[in-house]
C-alpha cells in the first residue's frame, strides 16, 4: 500500500471533504468555516512562508490557542513541506526557548504579547530567522500571497512534525514523527461520517490535540474547537452543534457531567467519550453512562500516540476498568525487569511497537534508552493484558506527575523549587486530585533560618518563567527526608503518605 504524505493528504481532502463544516468558539467571539476555505487560507501561508525562505524541513514552530489561525498555520507548514513544531500555549520562555533552541526553528508564529517577549531574546536563539504574530503586519502579509502550487512528495520516512513532551528529565523531550506513522494514526481514527460531529477540547501541543487537528485536515471530520476550556460552554456547543462525540482527560469529562446535572440540561446529542491522558477512575466512566454517554479509556503517548483504546460499543465493564484493545497493526510485550515476557493477566512494563512510533528523538542520545535493539518502545508504563485482549495500565516507571493529560517531571519541580534561596533541597510528588487526576506536592528542606510558603514558590516559579501547571499546589516544609542506606531519597514514603492524606 502506497503511504503517501500529509502534505499531499491535505490536498486531496480538501477536494473531497470541501464543504466540512468547521466551527471555533473562543474569547472573540465564533468563527465558522469550511474545509476548502481553511485550505485555501493555508496555501497562501504556505506561499508566504516560501517567500521568508523556509524551505522543505525547515522546522516552523507554532504556539497559538486553538483559533483558527492555528489550523491554517499547522496546514500550511506540512503544504510548505516544512516540519511543524506545536507548543503547549500556557508553556512560558522557559519550556518555549528550550524547544527553539534544540529544534533550530528557523520561523516562530504566536501571539502579539509572546512575538514581543521573544524578539528580546532573539540573541539567544540564533537559528531563529523570523518572528509571526498573528493578526500583526506580517501574518496578513503571509495571506496576501498567492496559493501555492503542489510540490514534490517528499519520502514517508522524513520527519514532519517534531512535539516537545516533559517526561522524567529536567529537559523536554523533542519526538520525532513522520509522515509515515502519523497517517498509520490517522487510519485508526473514525473519519468522515454523516451526523457525526466532534468536539475538541485538547490544547494545541498536546499529541492529542495535533491528532485532532490533523484528522479534521485530512479525514474531513466535522468539528467543533474549543479555544479556552469552560464546561457550561462546551455544553452549549453540544447542544448548538449537536456534537456526537469528543475526547479529554477525567477534568473535562467530569466538568461536563457537572454543567448537564447543574444546568438540568442532559448531555444532548453527546453520546461517546475517550478519556484518557490521566487516570480514570472506573466509577467517572460509570457516571458518563448513567448520563447516556458510552465513556472509555485508551492509552498511549507522545512517543505511541495511540496504542489501545476502547470503544462505544465495548460492554460497561471492560470500558470502565480497562484501557481497551490494541489498535490495527500495534503489538505490546509485557516484561519483567529482565525483559523476559509475563503471563496473560501479571503486570510488567509495557513495551510497544507499530506504525504509530515514532522516529526517535531529537537528541539522538536519549533513543538507546528509549528502544531495546530489536526496536521495542519501553514506554515506563506497568499494565497487564487479560485474557479477551484488554490492556489495562496500572502504574508508572517513569518519575512523572500527571496533572489533566500534562506530563510534569518531577526532577525539573524540583530543580526550581531547590534555586530559591531559603530551599536546601526539594522534592516533587504526584498527589491525587479528583479534578486533575494528580496535582505538584512538594516537599522543601529549608536553609538555616529559611523560611518558605506556597505563595512564595508561586512567585519564584513565575519569575523564573516556568508554566504555571508546574507550579506546586501544595507545599510541605521539613526537617529531613527519609533516605536509604546509600543517601537516596525514599519517594516511595512520600508518595505512600501523600496518599494518605487523600484516603
Amino acid at each position: 500500500m502506497e503511504v503517501g504524505d500529509l502534505g499531499g493528504a491535505l490536498r486531496a481532502a480538501a477536494g473531497r471533504y470541501g464543504s466540512t463544516p468547521l466551527v471555533f468558539h473562543g474569547p472573540r467571539g465564533t468563527e465558522t468555516t469550511r474545509l476548502d476555505a481553511l485550505h485555501q487560507r493555508a496555501l497562501r501561508v504556505a506561499a508566504g512562508l516560501a517567500d521568508l525562505g523556509v524551505e522543505p524541513g525547515d522546522v516552523v514552530a507554532l504556539q497559538l490557542t486553538g483559533r483558527v489561525e492555528n489550523a491554517v498555520a499547522h496546514a500550511a507548514v506540512l503544504l510548505r513541506g516544512a516540519v511543524v513544531l506545536p507548543v503547549v500555549p500556557i508553556y512560558g520562555l522557559r519550556e518555549l526557548g528550550f524547544a527553539l533552541r534544540q529544534s533550530e526553528a528557523a520561523v516562530l508564529i504566536t501571539s502579539s504579547g509572546r512575538a514581543a517577549e521573544v524578539r528580546a531574546t532573539r540573541t539567544e536563539l540564533p537559528a531563529l530567522r523570523r518572528v509571526i504574530a498573528v493578526g500583526d503586519e506580517d501574518w496578513n502579509a503571509l495571506e496576501a500571497h498567492r496559493p501555492l502550487g503542489a510540490l514534490a512528495p517528499p519520502d514517508p520516512d522524513e520527519v514532519c512534525v517534531l512535539v516537545y513532551t516533559s517526561g522524567t528529565t529536567a529537559d523536554p523531550k523533542g519526538v520525532q514523527h513522520t509522515h509515515r506513522s502519523l497517517l498509520a494514526e490517522l487510519e485508526t481514527m473514525p473519519g468522515h461520517e454523516d451526523g457525526y460531529v466532534y468536539l475538541d477540547a485538547f490544547p494545541p501541543g498536546h499529541v492529542a490535540g495535533l491528532c485532532v487537528l490533523l484528522r479534521v485536515l485530512v479525514r474531513g471530520v466535522a468539528t467543533v474547537f474549543m479555544e479556552k476550556w469552560h464546561a457550561e460552554t462546551a455544553l452549549d456547543l453540544i447542544h448548538e452543534h449537536r456534537v456526537t462525540a469528543s475526547a479529554g482527560v477525567p477534568f473535562h469529562l467530569s466538568g461536563l457531567l457537572e454543567a448537564a446535572e447543574r444546568t438540568g440540561r442532559g448531555a444532548g446529542t453527546l453520546r461517546e467519550y475517550l478519556v484518557g491522558a490521566a487516570s480514570v477512575p472506573p466509577v467517572l466512566v460509570e457516571r458518563a453512562g448513567r448520563a447516556g454517554i458510552a465513556a472509555y479509556r485508551a492509552y498511549g503517548s507522545s512517543e505511541h500516540p495511540t496504542i489501545s483504546s476502547g470503544d462505544a460499543d465495548d460492554p460497561g465493564g471492560k470500558r470502565a476498568s480497562t484501557d481497551g484493545r490494541l489498535k490495527p497493526g500495534t503489538e505490546v510485550r509485557i516484561v519483567d525487569p529482565e525483559g523476559g515476557d509475563l503471563p496473560v493477566g501479571e503486570e510488567g512494563e509495557i513495551w510497544s511497537r507499530g506504525p504509530e512510533v515514532f522516529a526517535g528523538y531529537r537528541d539522538p542520545a536519549l533513543n538507546a534508552q528509549a528502544f531495546t535493539p530489536d526496536g521495542w518502545l519501553r514506554t515506563g508504563d506497568v499494565g497487564r493484558m487479560d485474557r479477551d485482549g484488554h490492556l489495562t495500565i496500572t502504574d508508572r516507571l517513569k518519575d512523572i506527575i500527571v496533572r489533566g493529560g500534562e506530563k510534569i517531571s518531577s526532577k525539573e519541580v524540583e530543580d526550581l523549587l531547590a534555586a530559591h534561596p531559603a530551599v536546601a533541597e526539594a522534592v516533587a510528588v504526584a498527589e491525587p486530585d479528583e479534578r486533575y487526576g494528580e496535582r505538584v506536592c512538594a516537599f522543601a528542606v529549608l536553609r538555616e533560618g529559611g523560611k518558605l510558603d506556597l505563595g512564595e514558590v508561586r512567585d519564584h516559579f513565575a519569575a523564573l518563567g516556568a508554566a504555571r501547571q508546574k507550579t506546586p499546589e501544595r507545599l510541605v516544609v521539613v526537617d529531613a527526608l527519609p533516605r536509604t542506606a546509600a543517601g537516596k531519597v525514599r519517594k516511595y514514603e512520600l508518595r505512600r503518605e501523600v496518599r494518605g492524606w487523600t484516603s
